[in-house]
């Protein structure tokens, strides 16, 4: 099993995203959040294929569900939950991502 915390920033939202191996090559999702948005996005994408990671943004099932569900195109959660799937088939090591606002 494989859990990934997104602080989405302004909105104040905190995503966390687990991401489990079902059998074959499927991978299954849950959300814990009070964003309402990134919660609908799980009757889409609940369980997804391993390899659909690596799909392009216009046929990416993660990238298709936000199109529908999530109105801020900024949004870090699709990141996250990209990667979450990526680590938990294999196809990536766990590593810290960072967005840093520097005032000059």
């Amino acid at each position: 099993m494989t859990k990934v915390i997104v602080n989405s920033g302004i909105c104040g939202f905190t995503v966390t995203i687990t991401a489990e191996k079902d059998t074959g090559k499927k991978i299954c999702l849950s959300f814990d959040t009070e964003c309402e948005m990134v919660l609908k996005m799980l009757d889409d994408i609940s369980q997804v294929d391993t390899m659909s990671v690596f799909s392009n943004h216009i046929t990416n099932p993660v990238y298709r569900s936000a199109a529908k569900h999530i109105k801020h195109t900024a949004c870090p959660v699709m990141s996250g939950i990209l990667k979450a799937i990526e680590v938990e088939a294999g196809l990536a090591l766990p590593r810290d991502i960072r967005i840093e606002f520097i005032k000059d």
